[in-house]
């Protein structure tokens, strides 16, 4: 073997060996989105039987705050979340979320009555919330610019197998234990599994290298680059950094002070505008209340829990499409696309159900058209929110913009959360799925005017041409697609 083909052999085990560290990064710090996709998931499976059991008696206001707890303490753990990653670390922070899952989880289990479940959900929101900005934005951080849409939609990935394994859990236990009084408690109580594993794996993990060289540790950053990256790769990286940083001139402790700068304001609204969209599409009030809406639509509630993991199964395989669909297109269009198909399925569902009110046949085409929903809503539109917003931001003010948008996404998850069933309860199925129609409308208007696209470029190089671009606004934000396409 000649001494050019030992250095090419060299080369490409020291490729193997980033990429299987790189692997092994993505695996053990998306159990975060295990976490949060199970911990949102069970919920649904769970309400039936907490609605009956003795020691809750929930009424529809009740059943709305047990579920959208969760999604309060959410709001708030996506800001902590973010200064506290931006404070602490990336990884750090991992590792104390690990420790709230599994006593919140825990607390939720054994909650004797509506009131302690309330409070517990709402613990669990917060360690949900947290994941849900620092997962992504570490993934986005460790990630070559190259493979950043494929790794970061990972976490949107293992979100939906948690989901998937929280409906089939609900299922096998709801159908073999149904006569138990706390078969909702051994729904809840599997989602410590993953909590540990969590733990145990951040202890082996390295921390995101952008965020040591914002805290000066430059020495430290080459380090952890140089394990994910090849070599002469890590040294060109880190220059970007370096460059990045020294533009920025941020060693400072990150605050809302920062969005004073009107380049970085108009960012920060482009953000909570995208995590705004995700929501107002209606895609959670399927998934927390599935199993209601196919027993409202005429399943007994076994065939509802096990018609149920239809939209686990589709939200899974729509996800693994959606991520393979983000190397061959732009997020943009793929949002737009996503938007107008959850909009159509939503639409017929109103419009079904009325046509078909009282027949055998509803709670089947309600159930065909909430997985042509999940369909489109997990492939195009939850895999390009979550990747844009750990994109779009200035490495200082990651984790907090970050933070301030999914504040804002889990606002109007609680606001959903919380009224779907009371208007389920007062309307009827078809007025609440065509207020759903109404505000899609606008969302697609949004994305249409105001969404930049993000693909094909690295963190440093997208803050630049923000930077750039907002030299040269005006005032009023205006249409920064031409800028980005």
């Amino acid at each position: 073997m000649s001494a050019k083909e030992k250095k090419e052999a060299v080369k490409g085990k020291e490729s193997l060996a980033h990429k299987g560290l790189l692997r092994t990064i993505t695996l053990v710090s998306t159990f975060g989105g295990l976490l949060f996709g199970y911990d949102t998931g069970v919920i649904n499976g769970a309400l039936p039987f907490m609605a009956t059991a003795g020691q809750l008696n929930l009424t529809p206001v009740t059943e709305g705050l047990v579920a959208s707890s969760l999604l309060l303490g959410a709001a708030f753990g996506a800001v902590f979340g973010g200064r506290l990653s931006d404070k602490h670390g990336r990884r750090k922070t991992i590792l104390y979320l690990a420790l709230l899952f599994i006593a919140a989880t825990l607390g939720c289990t054994f909650s004797p009555n509506a009131s302690v479940m309330i409070a517990f959900r709402f613990l669990l929101g917060l360690a949900v919330g947290c994941a849900s900005v620092t997962v992504p934005t570490f993934l986005a951080e460790i990630s070559p610019a190259e493979r950043r849409g494929r790794i970061v939609t990972q976490n949107e990935l293992m979100i939906v197998i948690g989901q998937l394994l929280a409906y089939t859990f609900n299922a096998i236990i709801g159908n073999t234990m149904g006569e138990s009084a706390n078969v909702w408690r051994y729904m809840l109580v599997i989602a410590t599994l993953p909590a540990v594993a969590l733990w145990f794996g951040m202890l082996i993990v390295p921390e995101s290298p952008r965020w040591l060289a914002a805290k000066g540790r430059m020495g430290d950053a080459l380090r952890v680059l140089k394990q994910i990256r090849e070599d002469s790769r890590a040294q060109q990286e880190i220059k970007e950094i370096k460059h990045a940083i020294a533009i920025e001139g941020t060693s400072k402790k990150a605050g809302f002070h920062d969005f004073q700068e009107p380049w970085i304001r108009r960012i920060l609204l482009i953000g909570i505008g995208i995590a705004i969209v995700q929501q107002i599409t209606g895609v959670n009030s399927i998934m927390y209340y599935g199993t209601e809406i196919l027993r409202e639509a005429g399943f007994q509630t076994e065939a509802a829990l096990i018609g149920n993991i239809a939209n686990g199964v589709i939200s899974v395989i729509a996800v693994i499409f959606g991520i393979w669909l983000l190397g061959k297109v732009r997020r943009r269009p793929m949002l737009i696309i996503g938007q107008i198909g959850t909009m159509t399925a939503l639409l017929l569902i109103g419009i079904l159900s009325i046509v078909l009110e009282g027949t055998a046949a509803l709670p089947y085409v309600v159930l065909s058209l909430t997985v042509l929903f999940l369909a489109f809503q997990q492939a195009a539109i939850s895999t390009v929110t979550w990747l844009m917003l750990s994109e779009i931001f200035p490495m200082h003010v990651r984790g907090l913009g970050m933070g301030i948008s999914t504040f804002c996404l889990w606002t109007a998850n609680f606001l959903i959360g919380f009224t779907f069933p009371i208007l389920l309860n007062h309307i009827g199925m078809s007025a609440t799925f065509f207020i759903f129609v109404a505000m899609n409308i606008l969302a697609i208007l949004f994305v249409k005017k105001y969404v930049p696209e993000t693909k094909g470029r690295s963190l440093e190089q997208l803050e630049h041409s923000f930077r750039q671009y907002g030299r040269q606004a005006d005032q009023e934000m205006p249409n920064q697609t031409t800028h980005f396409s």
